[in-house]
């Protein structure tokens, strides 16, 4: 009898705070956050349909590369 009030107390208290936490709203800087990322991954793929599409020499793709890797 102790174990089952035990085990649906612990079910309860994790039902709450699972309600709790979808009930948060998200940070007021997420919407930045996220244009930026967008941003940086539209530059990422511009830099990749360049080195598919392009003929370009060696050094020029490991400097394009290496100023990604550097943001």
């Amino acid at each position: 009898m102790i174990v089952m009030i035990v085990t649906i107390g612990r079910v309860s208290r994790e039902k709450w705070r699972a309600m709790a936490m979808q009930s948060e709203q998200p940070p007021l800087d997420q919407p930045q956050r996220s244009t930026d990322e967008i941003r940086q991954l539209k530059e990422r793929i511009a830099v990749l349909e360049r080195v598919i599409t392009d003929q370009h020499g060696r050094a020029d793709l490991e400097r394009q590369i290496e100023q990604l890797r550097d943001r």
